[in-house]
Parts: structure tokens; C-alpha cells; sequence
């Protein structure tokens, strides 16, 4: 009989082995998640007077809106693990995202039920620490944009009726999308885009804690490629730290494998396209080791066939339309030789292409249409 049992047993507490995330399987975003409201980079404002209301142990109904990535999550469950402490986090905490279903059904159910819930007061949590622990609870609602409208107009009457045991802080993007009923309600927060210089002394930070080398010019591109979302930026240095961990010998990070993990399309390739629909486009030499000119590329307006056989070699190379197009907006909008009548002439062919693309249309014949139509303006503005 002991036999029988002792393979079950070891399966078991194998399983249970599975479970157990290592550190160096942990995500980066949580594994360096700020802890306390201090460690939220470029909010001052915002910081500010969450740290008054953590001293007075009063919260309002709150607002957090603005970019994605630049911490609004973070500093909510920051200051709610200052509040309650880790003993009391769980209980006292609902926090609902994307992924969660929020139709009218779950707020009258699992949100009014949690809202109704009165709280109990522990203020000494097991680490030996004294938290302030007040007699409510929080409910999170991540993404509140995406709430349907009587899902939004249901909530308003909950937030009402359980003020005195509950706080509810809603989490969006667009803060238009959140009915008018429901936003006078909360004391609205706006979180600013993350400035280059806090971004970059965050991923200065991670980098020399997990002791990967880092240059200047690979901190650039992470800030640039990710477009002010930290979050994805964090995603994009661990992603590239594992791609040169397996290499043998093992590498640096270079700018081009960051721009490969972001699906940007390298300077080097945009700059041969411009060249060949025939705009000129000033480089210069890289700090990252690719392969660059030091004078500006002319365009020679090679016509069609030259056209369409850098459009197969850049399908080829499997580069995405739509950030192709995208770099080739900024490239032609921001150049400083080109005509006004140019650039607009540009710009209604990019945002055509841009529009079929989004409806399914066929990528190579987009980017051939999108390149003739260019040289042709650039040509006639000459």
C-alpha cells in the first residue's frame, strides 16, 4: 500500500514545484513595478497629492487618465499596498482589467458585492510594520474606457450608495469615454507622457541591476521605438537581453536587435527607400555599427521598375506596411528641402494606403502605390 501512494505524492508535490516562478522567468514590468508612490517616475503633481491623502488615510473617488504605460496601474497599487499593507492587500483590494468581463451583469454582482462588504480593522500586518489601514476598501477598474454605457450609469449608483466602506479609481486612456455622471464623481488625475530623461534613468536602473551593459545610443532607441510607454520599453530590454544571453559568444545589445524585436524598419532600409522614390535624406554615420553614408542620398528618380524592385526586396524582408509607412510619414513630413504642396500631395496617398491596409488590401501593391505617387510629387515639385 505504500507503494501505491508514494507515486502520487511525488507527482503532486511536483506539480506544485511547477508553480513556483523563478526570478529570472518573472516579467520585468512586475519585477520592477514601483513598490511605493516615490519610486513613480515623472508624476509629480500626482505623487504630491497621493501622499497627503496616504498621510490623512483619505482617499476620494479617483480618476487616473493618460498615456498607456506611464504608471497610472502602478501607482494606484502602490499606494494601495502603502495603505493596507500585504496582509490585507487581498481583501481590502478588487482590482478588474481588460481581461476581466465588466458588462452590466458583473458590476451589479461581483463589484456590489464587494462594495457592500464591510472592511476589518487590522493595522498590524505579519512583516512588523504599522500601516494606516483606514475602514474602506478599493476597487480598481482598469481600462474603464472600454465599459459599455449602462455599465458605466450602473456603477454611478453603487459609488453612491457604499462612499462610506468603498473608494472606486477608474483607469483609462481616454477620459471623453467615461460618462459625465460618473467622471464628476472622482478626483480626476492626468498623467503626463513620460519625460526621455525619467525613462532613461529607469532603464539605466534595470540594466545595472541585472548587469547588462548598455550604451547610450540602445537607450535612445528603446525610448524612440516604444513612443513614451515605459511598459513596452521594459518589454523590449528584457526581450533583447534574452536574445543576446543565447548568442555564443554572448553580445551586447545593439540598436538593430532592438529594432528588430520593436518591428521597426532600420534607418539604413528607409534611407534607400527614400533615396529611390526620390527624396533626399541626410545620414549620418551610426554609432551602432551599421552600415551608413556620410553624405546626404539624392534622389535620381529611377522610375518605375527600380520602384517596384526595392518594394519585392523590402516585402521580402518581411518589414510590416504600416510601420514602413508610418517611418516614411515622419521621414517626409519632418523633411526640411520639401515643398508644402509636396508634403500634402504625400500625405493624402499615406493616409489612402493607410486605410486600405486597415480594410486588407494587399501590402506590396500598397507600398509600390504609395512609392510611385511620392516620386511622382517630389518630381513635380522640382
Amino acid at each position: 500500500m505504500d507503494k501505491f501512494f508514494q507515486p502520487q505524492t511525488t507527482r503532486t508535490s511536483q506539480k506544485q514545484q511547477k508553480h513556483v516562478a523563478t526570478p529570472e522567468a518573472q516579467p520585468w514590468v512586475e519585477k520592477y513595478r514601483p513598490k511605493t508612490i516615490e519610486e513613480v517616475a515623472s508624476q509629480e503633481h500626482t505623487v504630491a497629492v497621493l501622499r497627503k491623502s496616504l498621510m490623512s488615510s483619505n482617499l476620494p473617488h479617483m480618476l487616473f487618465y493618460g498615456p498607456p504605460g506611464n504608471g497610472k496601474t502602478s501607482t494606484i497599487l502602490a499606494l494601495s499596498r502603502q495603505l493596507f499593507g500585504p496582509d490585507n492587500f487581498r481583501t481590502r483590494v478588487l482590482e478588474l482589467n481588460a481581461s476581466d468581463e465588466r458588462g452590466i451583469s458583473i458590476v451589479r454582482e461581483k463589484i456590489k458585492d464587494f462594495a457592500r462588504q464591510t472592511p476589518r480593522a487590522i493595522t498590524t500586518s505579519s512583516d512588523g510594520k504599522t500601516y494606516p489601514c483606514p475602514p474602506f476598501k478599493i476597487i480598481i477598474l482598469d481600462e474603464a474606457d472600454s465599459m459599455t454605457q449602462d455599465a458605466q450609469a450602473a456603477l454611478r449608483r453603487i459609488m453612491e450608495t457604499y462612499a462610506r466602506i468603498t473608494r472606486f479609481c477608474l483607469v483609462c486612456n481616454y477620459v471623453t469615454r467615461i460618462i459625465e455622471p460618473l467622471a464628476s464623481r472622482c478626483s480626476k488625475f492626468r498623467f503626463l507622457p513620460l519625460a526621455p530623461q525619467s525613462a532613461e534613468t529607469r532603464l539605466s536602473q534595470i540594466a545595472t541591476a541585472e548587469s547588462i551593459p548598455l550604451s547610450q545610443p540602445v537607450v535612445r532607441t528603446l525610448i524612440s521605438t516604444s513612443q513614451g510607454d515605459l511598459r513596452r520599453a521594459i518589454t523590449y530590454l528584457q526581450s533583447a537581453s534574452r536574445l543576446a544571453l543565447v548568442s555564443q559568444p554572448r553580445e551586447d545589445i545593439t540598436v538593430r536587435d532592438v529594432q528588430e524585436i520593436a518591428g521597426v524598419v532600420p534607418d539604413a532600409v528607409m534611407v534607400d527607400f527614400a533615396g529611390v522614390i526620390g527624396v533626399e535624406v541626410e545620414r549620418e554615420v551610426g554609432e551602432d555599427g551599421m552600415e551608413v553614408d556620410e553624405k546626404p542620398v539624392q534622389g535620381k528618380a529611377k522610375g518605375f521598375d527600380d520602384i517596384r524592385a526595392k518594394v519585392r526586396e523590402i516585402v521580402r524582408e518581411g518589414y510590416s506596411a504600416s510601420q514602413l509607412l508610418l517611418q516614411l510619414h515622419d521621414m517626409i513630413i519632418l523633411h526640411p528641402t520639401l515643398t508644402s504642396r509636396a508634403k500634402s500631395k504625400c500625405a493624402l496617398v499615406l493616409a489612402e494606403a493607410d486605410k486600405a491596409l486597415c480594410d486588407g488590401a494587399d501590402e506590396e501593391l500598397w507600398i509600390l502605390e504609395v512609392g510611385v505617387r511620392v516620386w511622382k510629387a517630389v518630381s513635380d515639385s522640382r
